[in-house]
């Protein structure tokens, strides 16, 4: 089993994906999660109400 130091695996990644991806990737899903949770605390609340 050859282990890579944490740089080496980072590396790899990035030159497999371009830096810019991996931050749109990553803000996309942070966003769309945050989106999911508000709509979903909408319907919890408006059930609330009823």
């Amino acid at each position: 089993m050859s282990e890579e130091a944490p740089g080496a695996v980072r590396a790899r990644i990035e030159s497999k994906f371009p830096r810019g991806l991996v931050i749109r990737l990553i803000a996309y899903l942070f966003v769309g999660h945050l989106f999911a949770f508000f709509v979903y605390l909408l319907f919890v609340l408006g059930a609330g109400n009823q």
